[in-house]
């Protein structure tokens, strides 16, 4: 199979998504004659941990300078048993994730379950619904090629992965009697459509797409650059903290770019969407990512608060500028703020009063 090299939007292209190799090879298109492709086969254990990085290492102890006991591909999935303090020089996070073969570097792991559903065989009376992906990965085949999303030229098996969030908006059932969900970005779509194994998919429920304490006065986002925390403020009231990675990805010379930098500022939230397909197209960036779940945008330039599944690296800058956030955090913000999104249909714009504040400081 001939290669070819790849220019720097392709490479960055394949950099943010986190998915297959450097192959440029064709994949199905279509549904075989024996359905879909087979469930993977993962790991019995409560916590998983996914492989983020083209490869990493298993140490002998939580320790860099460690013996090396294996090697791990992508997409590879180890049971987590705990995550200890280790020694890494140079690195933010001195956090490993103990596994039954050795430590593995903590920011290298999706955190992620094993979770199959009991899908559903018809859709609701509004013709789709939500669901979220809630097993390590799930395989799709294409169901109306030819392919147009920039992603799926870089990558021979598409998949989704844990946490990502999309619209059903057809149901199947095969000869084998296997509930497949058709899949779509409703918002920021290129028109890819995807049949999926219906089982990987916990459906979203009104409940949990509900508002947090909608009546409460003064509702404050600060985002803090330099801690690379957010904070929720009710009043003079902390209600929520976490930490995460926003803009400023790092340089050649292990700088933060400004090029990616997060605006710092006053800014209030304008548009909120349950899931959507983002591209560098608003930051600049070149970037492709279908199924983007809890999208807070607070700045016209695209930049949003969002959940985030291709990193492990919360605490320093990994975004080309929105606020990336660990899934129930992100999905905790998008309930609390303003304003209040309907699930139908997941989707909402707004101008002048009744948003909340996002304040972005450096320290």
């Amino acid at each position: 199979m001939r290669r070819r090299l790849l220019n720097r939007r392709e490479f960055l292209q394949l950099s943010a998504l986190g998915l297959g190799g450097f192959a440029l090879r064709p994949w199905r298109h279509e549904l075989s004659a024996s359905g879909l492709l087979p469930a993977a086969d993962f790991p019995q254990a409560e916590r998983l941990g996914r492989v983020l990085d083209p490869q990493v290492k298993v140490k002998a102890r939580p320790d860099e300078d460690s013996p090396t006991v294996a090697e791990l591909n992508r997409d590879t999935v180890v049971v987590w048993l705990r995550e200890v303090v280790g020694k890494r020089p140079q690195w933010f996070s001195q956090r490993y994730v103990e596994t039954p073969e050795g430590y593995i570097y903590s920011p290298n792991l999706q955190p992620v379950r094993d979770q199959p559903n009991q899908p559903t065989a018809s859709l609701p009376s509004v013709g789709g619904m939500w669901v979220e992906v809630t097993v390590p990965y799930v395989d799709l085949v294409l169901a109306n090629p030819p392919a147009r999303s920039p992603w799926l030229d870089y990558t021979e098996f598409p998949r989704l992965y844990y946490s990502q969030i999309m619209w059903v908006d057809e149901i199947m059932t095969d000869e084998n009697g296997q509930v497949n969900y058709r899949l779509m970005d409703k918002f920021g779509s290129f028109g890819d459509k995807f049949w999926a194994a219906g089982q990987a998919f916990r459906i979203l429920t009104p409940e949990e797409m509900s508002p947090i304490s909608p009546d409460a006065q003064e509702k404050l986002v600060v985002v803090n650059l330099y801690h690379q925390t957010m904070s929720c403020f009710e009043g003079q009231n902390e209600v929520y903290f976490c930490r995460v990675s926003t803009g400023g990805k790092f340089d050649a010379d292990g700088n933060p770019s400004k090029r990616w930098a997060t605006p710092v500022g006053k800014h209030t939230i304008w548009r909120k969407m349950i899931s959507v397909h983002m591209t560098g197209g608003t930051t600049g960036g070149g970037y492709d990512l279908p199924g983007i779940g809890w999208t807070t945008l607070f700045s016209g330039q695209g930049m949003a608060i969002h959940s985030t599944f291709w990193h492990n690296s919360y605490g320093v800058p990994r975004s080309h500028g929105c606020v990336n956030a660990q899934p129930d955090d992100a999905k905790w913000v998008f309930r609390w703020t303003l304003p209040v999104t309907p699930a139908d249909p997941g989707d909402i714009v707004i101008q002048g009063e009744g948003s909340t504040r996002v304040s972005v400081i450096e320290s």
